[in-house]
C-alpha cells in the first residue's frame, strides 16, 4: 500500500508531501489544475521514462519519493529484491526514490540502494495498478489476460510448467544424442581405421620414455665401443700394461732383499697392480652394460618412431595414445549401440510430451470453466453501469503446438460486444471512452479478490458519465476499496462523495511563478468542493444541500 508521496521540483510542483491511508481516496480539482502531474510523478517513481521536461523550470533536478508499507516476506517484491541482490529489511517500509536531473541524468534507489529504472518497472506491477481510459496495459493488454483468468479461477499452472520443462529437457537430450549419433556416423570410417591402427600399435602408458632411455643407452654404447676396446687392449694381453706391471713385480720380488727401497717399490707396485686390475674389471663391466644389439636398437627406434608418428597424427602425446584408443573405441561402440539409446530417449520425449498435453488439457478445461464464471461476474456488473446491451466474453482458444509454453496451450483474451448482434472484439478497439472506463471498472470489480497490487489508481475513469452511472461507479470503487487501497482522480461529485479521504488539487500564481498544490480536505471543505463540482464556479446553497445528501449515504 502507498503510504506517502514526496515530490520536489516536478513541473509546477515545488514541494509537496502527501500521506495516504486505506480505503478510497479521491483527488479532485479544476481542469488544468495539475492532477496529471501527480500521476506523472508517481509514474516516475515506478520506472517511467525520466523526461527532462518533468524538472521544474529553474531547478537542477526533480525528486520523487514513494513510500509503501512493509512488503510481505517471501512475496513478489521480496523475490525481486533477492533476485537482484538487494536487501529488504524485515519490518521496514519500501522506499522508492527517483531523481531526474535537468541535464538528462537519472538515478533510482530502493531503500537507499542504487537500482535501475528497469528494476523499478519490474517492481511496479506488484506495487500499483493504474487504470485509465487510455491504459494500453493491465486489463486491456491481452498478454496479461491468461494470468488474470488463472488468478480468478485460482488455477495452479505449476504442474503444467513442470511438465513442460520435463518435455523440453527430454527433447533436448534426444536432439543432442541424435546430433552426436549423426556426427559419429559421419566419422565411422575414420573411427574404424583409427581404432584398428591403435589396436595394432597397442601403445602402453610410459612406453615412450622406456624406449627412448633404452635407445639412448645403446647409442652411447655404440659410440664408445672402440674406445673401450682400446682400453682393454692397453690393459690386457701379453703386451698390456697390467701384464708388464706384473712382470716388473716378479723381478722386484727376486731382488727386493738387496735394498730396502726395492721392497718399498714392490709394495707400491703391488698396489698399482691391484688398482689396475680393479680398473680393468670396471671397464669390462661398463662394456658389458653398454653392449648393444644392432637389431634391438633398430627395433626400438622403429617402435619409438611409430609411437611418435601416430601421436602427431592424432595431436596427442605418445603417453596419451592408450587413453585415445579407449576413447575412440567407446565412440565406435556408441555408434553400434546408439540406436538403442536414441530409442530410449525418443520414448522418454514421447512420454513427457503426452504428460504435458494431459496436464495442459486439464488446465484448459479448468480455464474454460473459470472463463464462464468470469463472464457472468463481469456481465453482472455491466447493467448497473448502464451497459445493458453489452456482452463480455473470455475467449480461450488453443495455440499451435509451436507456441505451447510453461503456461499451457491456450491463448486467453477478453472480448466485448457493445451492441446486440455486434461481433465480439478486443475492448480497446470497439468501446468508446466512457464505455471503456466502465468496462475496466466492471472487470476490475469482478477480479478484485484475486490478488494483484494492493494500490489501485483510476484516472478519470468516470469521464463522460453522470447521474446514476456515476453513482454506480462510486459504489463499485468504494467496494474495491474494502479490500485494497484505491485512489481515483475524478470530476464526478457522485464518485467524490464516496471517498474516505479527499485531496484537492489546485493551481496558484503569485504574479511570478505558477505552482500546483494539494490540500487534504476536512468534512466542511469536502462538502464545499463537492458542491463546487455540482454547481460550477458559483456555489449555491442548493448545491451544498445536494452535496450533503451525496455524502450522507456514502
Amino acid at each position: 500500500m502507498l503510504t506517502a508521496l514526496s515530490i520536489r521540483d516536478v513541473v509546477l510542483i515545488e514541494a509537496l508531501d502527501l500521506e495516504f491511508g486505506e480505503g478510497l481516496g479521491v483527488l479532485t480539482g479544476e481542469t488544468g489544475a495539475g492532477k496529471s502531474i501527480l500521476l506523472d510523478a508517481l509514474g516516475l517513481a515506478l520506472g517511467a521514462r525520466g523526461e527532462t521536461g518533468l524538472v521544474r523550470q529553474g531547478a537542477a533536478q526533480a525528486v520523487v519519493t514513494a513510500t509503501f508499507d512493509t512488503p510481505p516476506a517471501g512475496g513478489a517484491v521480496a523475490q525481486v529484491f533477492a533476485e537482484n541482490g538487494l536487501e529488504l529489511e524485515p519490518g521496514e517500509p519500501l522506499i522508492v526514490r527517483r531523481i531526474v536531473k535537468s541535464d538528462g541524468g537519472s538515478r533510482a534507489f530502493l531503500n537507499d540502494q542504487p537500482a535501475s529504472a528497469g528494476l523499478l518497472r519490474e517492481l511496479a506491477p506488484h506495487l500499483v495498478e493504474i487504470h485509465g481510459q487510455h491504459d494500453d496495459r493491465g486489463l486491456l493488454n491481452p498478454r496479461g489476460h491468461r494470468a488474470l483468468l488463472d488468478a480468478f479461477g485460482r488455477l495452479d499452472a505449476a504442474p503444467v510448467a513442470a511438465a513442460h520443462k520435463a518435455w523440453r529437457d527430454a527433447e533436448a537430450a534426444l536432439a543432442q544424442a541424435q546430433g552426436e549419433q549423426d556426427a559419429a556416423e559421419r566419422d565411422r570410417e575414420w573411427l574404424e581405421h583409427a581404432v584398428a591402427e591403435l589396436r595394432a600399435l597397442a601403445p602402453e602408458p610410459g612406453e615412450e620414455e622406456i624406449l627412448a632411455g633404452r635407445r639412448a643407452a645403446m647409442q652411447r654404447g655404440e659410440k664408445i665401443a672402440g674406445e673401450l676396446q682400446s682400453i682393454a687392449g692397453l690393459l690386457e694381453g701379453s703386451d698390456g700394461g697390467l701384464t708388464r706391471l706384473r712382470q716388473a713385480a716378479r723381478i722386484l720380488d727376486r731382488i727386493g732383499q738387496d735394498h730396502a727401497l726395492l721392497g718399498e717399490a714392490l709394495a707400491a707396485l703391488d698396489g698399482a697392480i691391484a688398482q689396475a686390475a680393479e680398473a680393468q674389471e670396471k671397464v669390462d663391466a661398463a662394456a658389458e652394460a653398454l653392449a648393444f644389439d644392432p637389431g634391438a636398437l633398430e627395433a626400438d627406434e622403429t617402435r619409438l618412431f611409430e609411437l611418435r608418428g601416430v601421436a602427431r597424427k592424432h595431436r596427442v602425446q605418445p603417453d596419451d595414445l592408450a587413453a585415445l584408443h579407449d576413447e575412440l573405441s567407446a565412440r565406435l561402440d556408441r555408434i553400434e549401440g546408439g540406436g538403442a539409446g536414441i530409442a530410449a530417449l525418443a520414448l522418454a520425449a514421447e512420454e513427457t510430451h503426452r504428460a504435458y498435453r494431459e496436464a495442459a488439457r486439464a488446465l484448459s478445461e479448468a480455464r474454460s470453466e473459470a472463463a464462464s464464471r468470469l463472464d457472468l461476474a463481469v456481465e453482472g456488473e455491466l447493467r448497473p453501469l448502464k451497459l445493458d446491451a453489452a456482452r463480455f466474453r473470455t475467449q480461450v482458444e488453443p495455440l499451435d503446438e509451436s507456441q505451447w509454453s510453461p503456461s499451457g496451450m491456450d491463448r486467453v483474451e477478453f472480448l466485448v460486444s457493445t451492441n446486440p448482434g455486434a461481433p465480439f472484439a478486443p475492448l480497446i478497439k470497439i468501446a468508446s471512452g466512457g464505455e471503456l472506463s466502465r468496462f475496466i471498472l466492471a472487470m476490475k470489480v469482478a477480479l478484485a479478490e484475486e490478488g494483484g497490487a494492493r494500490t489501485l489508481i483510476f484516472d478519470e475513469i468516470d469521464r463522460g458519465v453522470g447521474g446514476a452511472v456515476a453513482s454506480a461507479i462510486g459504489e463499485r470503487l468504494a467496494r474495491l476499496a474494502g479490500g485494497a487501497q484505491v485512489l481515483v482522480v475524478t470530476h464526478s461529485p457522485q464518485v467524490a462523495a464516496r471517498g474516505a479521504r479527499h485531496l484537492l488539487i489546485a493551481k496558484s500564481h503569485d504574479g511570478v511563478v505558477t505552482r500546483t498544490g494539494v490540500t487534504p480536505l476536512d468534512s466542511d471543505q469536502r462538502r464545499e468542493e463537492i458542491a463546487r463540482m455540482l454547481s460550477g464556479a458559483e456555489i449555491t446553497d442548493e448545491a451544498r444541500a445536494q452535496a450533503e445528501r451525496l455524502i450522507e449515504p456514502a
